[in-house]
Parts: structure tokens; sequence; C-alpha cells
């Protein structure tokens, strides 16, 4: 008899005490699920940024290194000054940077003995696409000054 009352009042919409708490647990774990999601979403785009971020530091320091070496040599043969030729140290940084695939800026000062390199590329979120975010751009930046030895 009990189960036929039972289901008259399961029908009529009213539930008795012990259904009330059905499905409590549901929208806990929903919305813990949720927070877990989002911290791990900002632990991988986080570190993936980051990551992107060493990666074009490190290509600026090399496309820095290439463009240093590249020489002015009728000034160095003449003994006058040891200094970078402007158009040469521009073009290996960039051939360096093309062949990393990313875009760069290169500026020569100090009258040719310091070369700053600036690479921006971008992230490919994974998570942060959920909520409309779907790159980051991140730059590297290194400078490279060229060093000499007097009398030798």
């Amino acid at each position: 008899m009990i189960p036929v009352v039972h289901e008259f009042w399961r029908r009529v919409g009213i539930l008795t005490g012990r259904e009330r708490d059905r499905g409590s647990m549901s929208l806990f774990f929903a919305l813990s699920s949720l927070a877990i999601l989002m911290v791990m979403g900002l632990l991988v785009d986080g570190g993936g940024a980051l990551n992107a971020a060493n990666r074009t530091t490190s290509l600026a320091q090399e496309a820095a290194r290439t463009a240093g070496q590249q020489l002015d040599p009728a000034a160095a043969v003449e003994g006058t000054a040891i200094t970078i030729d402007p158009d040469a140290a521009v073009g290996a940084a960039q051939d360096y940077l093309a062949a990393a695939n990313v875009q760069g800026d290169v500026q020569i000062t100090d009258g040719g003995q310091t070369l700053t390199v600036t690479v921006q590329d971008t992230y490919d979120t994974l998570f942060a696409q959920l909520v409309g975010k779907s790159q980051i751009t991140v730059t590297g930046t290194a400078k490279a000054h060229l060093q000499t030895q007097a009398g030798g």
C-alpha cells in the first residue's frame, strides 16, 4: 500500500522529506567539478604561456647573438672601430627569426655597439577558449653588447 501512496504523491508533486535530499550532492559535485576545471585551465594555459614567453626570450637571445657576429669589416680591418654592420646584423637576426617562424624587431644603438631584439609570438590556449580567450600574446627581449679588448 505504501508504494502506491508514494507513487501518488510523487506524481502530484509533493515529495516526502527523504526525497527532498535527492540531488543535493549533484549540485555540489557540479560546482566542485567546475572549480577544478577552472584551476586546471589556469595551470595548463598559464604554464603554456610561460613556456611560450621563455621560448620568445630564448629566440631573441639567439637572434641577438647571430646579429652581433655581423661586424663591419671595413672599420675592423682599418683598425678604426669594431662595430656592427647594421644592414647585415638586422638581416641576420630577421633570417634567424623567420627560420623560427616568429616576428621580431631589431634595433642597433650606441654607435653600433648594442643590439636589442624583441620577439612577439602567441600561445593558443586550451581551456581559456571556453571563456573567449583563444590566444595569449607573449614577448621576449634580449640585448647584446659588443665587448672589445684593448690591444688584443
